[in-house]
């Protein structure tokens, strides 16, 4: 056990370059992670990482030997999952999405989820900016909109309809845009969800509009795009998860509704390809059942 342990805490210390923040993961010392790698180094007869007063990083035989050991001990984790009674998971769920994402979707329906399997920890990190998901040990990332990488390994879970949002005290101030064109004077707010290329992409009986937009205001947060626009700083570009609650409350009402827009496919992103852990693996098996029967997710196109 104690050879698992070391190649564990070698994995993380070569992700996260640091043996402090490797041993703050597992509640060890320091001084005891790097003696413990230390003498793995010893038995190997070969320096796996290379020690700085800046940095902790893979030698070439390191990083090698990173990727022969991560999915090692993927499987080995399984193994012990596929012998236990019962089904129930355990061990850190490490998930990563957006912010309105997680707030607004995955953690309301994630409570039956973790109650199935109280051994397990969920950890969620989110933000707008996208992380290294090797680096920080992702199980699974949720992520909007086009695949990036097209040769990571990923699942649609479902689409999500684009809308284009403004207060009701703005559209009364301002007037209402009533074709894309009439963007171009209007007061505009930016966002991750309307920094894609597709944000302001508009079709309505074969016809085919983009406009380009500069922001009046522009925020790193879809939420806080979301929450500009219903305070009335002008219009913005979002899903329709993004604001649902908003739309709903009237705080937010939707423009230009007779123009088709772009919809948003949501992916699931697996860091270790087939060798995700059985966990990433059934929380989202369980997110797409329950965005099956969700109003505002639509039929995924093949």
């Amino acid at each position: 056990m104690n050879d698992i342990l070391s190649l564990k805490l070698y994995t993380r210390v070569a992700r996260l370059g640091s043996f402090s923040a490797a041993a703050r993961e597992v509640g060890l010392s320091q001084p005891q992670v790097s003696r413990l790698i230390a003498d793995m180094e010893s038995e190997l007869g070969v320096r796996l990482l290379s020690r700085t007063t800046r940095a902790v990083v893979p030698t070439e035989a390191g990083a090698d030997f990173l990727a022969r050991v991560e999915p090692i001990l993927v499987a080995l984790e399984e193994a012990e999952h596929s012998v236990r009674e019962g089904t129930d998971l355990r061990g850190i769920l490490r998930m990563s999405m957006p912010t309105s994402v997680g707030i607004r979707e995955v953690i309301p329906r994630l409570q039956p989820f973790a109650e199935k399997h109280p051994e397990l920890r969920i950890e969620l990190t989110l933000g707008d900016q996208r992380q290294d998901l090797i680096r920080d040990a992702v199980d699974v990332a949720i992520r909007l909109g086009r695949l990036v990488d097209s040769t990571a390994t990923a699942r649609r879970i479902t689409n999500i309809r684009r809308v284009v949002v403004a207060a009701p005290a703005y559209l009364e101030r301002r007037g209402t845009p009533l074709v894309p064109a009439d963007l171009s004077v209007h007061r505009i707010v930016g966002g991750p969800a309307s920094a894609v290329p597709t944000a302001w992409k508009f079709a309505k009986e074969g016809q085919e509009i983009t406009m380009d937009l500069e922001a009046h205001l522009w925020t790193d947060e879809n939420e806080g795009a979301v929450a500009a626009a219903a305070a009335g700083f002008g219009i913005t570009s979002t899903s329709e998860w993004a604001c649902r609650r908003e739309l709903e409350e009237g705080t937010l009402v939707r423009v230009l509704e007779d123009w088709q827009t772009a919809d948003i496919p949501v992916h699931a992103y697996f860091p270790l390809g087939r060798a995700t852990r059985a966990a990433g693996r059934a929380v989202i098996e369980h997110l797409v059942n329950s965005f099956q029967s969700d109003d505002a997710a639509i039929p995924m196109q093949e």
